[in-house]
């Protein structure tokens, strides 16, 4: 039995999905910058120990967020790569 041709929008979808996820890529590697960015701020601006630990747990939940929107974006190329 031969393969079925895809639907006609089906390779358009794919193009948009790695153009999505390299949106999603862009921005959680942004985010990661800032986060680095901030507790680097942070240790120049010599903080007690306690202030510097407060502001380092205040950039957890960016930085895991931004990991995570980081490989959402680098699956979502890898999908719409590999089905196209």
């Amino acid at each position: 039995m031969l393969a079925r041709e895809p639907a006609a929008g089906y390779w358009r979808a794919m193009e948009w999905l790695v153009y999505i996820g390299a949106v999603f890529a862009l921005a959680g590697f942004g985010l990661l910058v800032w986060c680095i960015l901030r507790v680097a701020r942070a240790r120049r601006a010599n903080l007690s120990d306690e202030a510097l630990r407060a502001e380092v747990q205040k950039v957890v939940a960016p930085n895991l967020g931004a990991l995570f929107l980081s490989a959402l974006g680098l699956m979502m190329i890898v999908v719409g790569l590999f089905l196209n």
